[in-house]
């Protein structure tokens, strides 16, 4: 396993080396060529080149890897939750691929999360090829993540902590040594070709005063705030984007043009709140003036750390950068999110800063000090992960002086950001596909059980022009105590219970001055409108999930693609049954762990 450690982790290194400078080759190539092409057109290049770059890696992800699709960390979670951490290896292809020509295009998304499913999905390879077993191959995925944020921002304990912290919940001794040199892998591999730098050139900051940590806190609580907008902003956009009935692989490019528009106009807006000359990006030739919301911004943010920024451009683009990444990674685009949350936070501590100077002249602060506490604070809020961004900023700018700062805003940020929204950016994405995710670790085996695997797939079923005598008649002959109901198109239309006929029958005792019987009550005026459904792709805890609180005993599962078609119908007596097979399934899973035992078949 050490040695398998070893292998994914320098596969890793030599992906992200290769990934990085991809992203570079087209960069350059888009900008530098395209004012030569046609010089006239001027910023509106700055909306064409993205577009072009979406409509070549949409059709790669909506045909070649599905998965590729977003920010790419909530897919390998699901892949270690309910696949035992199987990935397709087509995913590093189209992930690196699709996410080049995005991000080197301009779009507004990070490098981390791109490398982190490629390194994820190498060690997943790496175990599948060699027949490992689950627990064995989600270590390998474990490492490939860790080597991933290792390799791309040079540091290593940080990827460690993220694998554990973030994808985990936690690492046993075991496994723990098997990341660690994974990380340290990438690390070294990328340093020979990357160098062995910082990735930001930052002042030694200090904290002036022991009272100055009150007001990091107060950073902190902000980034909370910033950190729940940038989630909520990003899911509206997946939400609408997802419900559009548009082709798949053009969505891509409509995300492309609205960032392209907020590009185009971004100028012209900040030259409106007192943002002049260079700032503005209004100059020319195009590679020298890549608006700040392209790309992950990491040029502009050595400005904003060293405080050579306007305090009207920070304001401003704490608002446009999540605005520019919904554009982007809403609409199906692929890249990461770690690096707008970073850039975000940047733009809030380094606003905050300037208030702070303006306000308390006497303590001397630096902008840049708030800007780099505030780049930890709100990835803390959006991940979830405090550990990861007190270490992933302090090891990318190499100053330990300000680590009090960083932990106390890191802390806050995430616990308040935890209080008011309890989803992180990484797991909102799974809770919405009925995954549960806590502190890394799924709740129960009935999570890696799908609906599909045990709901009955012809249950009986009633129609909503029947009478009620009919529905008194199979109570009678099934025995069942409850049916879901369809109308004459075969559309769902609810569901009836043995309580729905029990109180039918009292009110027509209570109103027997009316002459009505149950020859004159149609199953459709007693049934229950638009019951609670599942999807067949969705896990069994799903279902228990919606079941419980309300007390139900069935529930309608329908298609995903047409949720009035009913697809089957599970019950708890499924939901038992499924129980029984997933103690099965899993305790054999977990105690596979030989170097030669081979992965689990799925009992079906």
């Amino acid at each position: 396993m050490m040695v398998l450690a070893v292998v994914v982790g320098a596969g890793t290194g030599l992906a992200a080396v290769f990934f990085i400078r991809l992203i570079s080759f087209i960069h350059n190539f888009s900008y530098t060529g395209a004012g030569n092409l046609l010089p006239a057109l001027g910023h509106w290049w700055f909306v064409i080149i993205p577009v072009a770059g979406a409509l070549v890696g949409g059709p790669i992800i909506a045909y070649f890897a599905p998965e590729a699709k977003g920010h790419g960390i909530p897919e390998v979670m699901q892949a270690l939750i309910l696949h035992g951490g199987r990935i397709r290896p087509r995913v590093a292809l189209a992930k690196i691929f699709a996410s080049a020509l995005c991000i080197g295009t301009g779009g507004s998304a990070g490098r981390e999360g791109p490398i982190v499913q490629v390194g994820s999905t190498l060690g997943s390879i790496a175990g599948q090829w060699l027949g490992l077993s689950n627990e064995r191959l989600k270590n390998l995925v474990a490492c490939g993540a860790a080597a991933g944020i290792a390799a791309t921002f040079n540091a290593p304990i940080a990827g460690v902590v993220f694998a554990a912290e973030v994808l985990l919940g936690g690492l046993e001794m075991a496994v723990f040594s098997n990341v660690v040199i994974s990380a340290v892998s990438a690390a070294i591999v990328s340093q020979v070709f990357l160098g062995a730098r910082p990735a930001f050139e930052v002042p030694h900051y200090i904290l002036h005063s022991p009272w100055e940590i009150i007001l990091y806190v107060i950073l902190g609580v902000a980034a909370a705030l910033v950190g729940i907008m940038f989630i909520k902003m990003l899911d509206s956009a997946e939400n609408i984007f997802d419900q559009w009935h548009f082709p798949t692989l053009f969505k891509p490019a409509v995300g492309a043009l609205l960032l392209g528009l907020l590009a185009y106009g971004y100028p012209h807006v900040s030259s409106m709140v007192s943002v002049y000359g260079t700032e503005s990006r209004l100059g020319m030739p195009l590679i020298n003036n890549i608006p700040h919301i392209y790309g992950s911004g990491f040029e502009f943010l050595n400005q904003v750390l060293q405080g050579q920024a306007s305090f009207w451009l920070l304001a401003l683009l704490i608002i446009l950068k999540p605005l520019a990444t919904s554009f982007t990674l809403g609409s199906g685009n692929s890249g990461g999110v770690l690096a707008p949350s970073l850039f975000t936070g940047a733009m809030l501590g380094g606003a905050f800063g300037h208030l702070v100077s303006a306000i308390f002249p006497e303590l001397g602060s630096e902008v840049g000090a708030y800007a780099l506490v505030g780049m930890a604070a709100v990835f803390a809020a959006t991940a979830r992960a405090p550990l990861t961004s007190i270490l992933i900023v302090f090891e990318m700018s190499n100053d330990y002086r300000i680590i009090l700062p960083l932990m106390a805003a890191s802390m806050v940020a995430s616990s308040v950001a935890a209080w008011l929204h309890p989803e992180s950016i990484y797991t909102l994405k799974l809770r919405k596909r009925g995954i549960s995710f806590q502190t890394g670790k799924y709740l129960d085996v009935m999570q890696g059980m799908m609906i599909d695997e045990m709901m009955a797939q012809k249950p009986i079923t009633m129609k909503s022009s029947q009478r009620v005598a009919e529905l008194f008649a199979a109570f009678q002959e099934t025995h069942l105590r409850g049916f879901p109901v369809q109308d004459d198109m075969g559309n769902l239309y609810g569901i009836v219970t043995l309580q729905d006929l029990e109180r039918t029958i009292q009110q027509l005792e209570r109103d027997q001055d009316k002459q009505l019987s149950l020859q004159d009550v149609k199953i459709g005026d007693v049934a229950t409108r638009d019951p609670v459904t599942v999807f067949p792709d969705e896990p069994i805890w799903s279902a228990i999930h919606k079941m419980a609180p309300r007390d139900l005993e069935r529930l309608p599962v329908v298609s995903r693609q047409d949720p009035k078609k009913m697809v089957g119908l599970i019950s708890r007596s499924d939901i038992l049954r499924a129980y029984d097979v997933a103690l099965l399934r899993y305790p054999r899973e977990e105690h596979h762990s030989g170097p030669d035992d081979p992965a689990p078949d799925k009992l079906s």
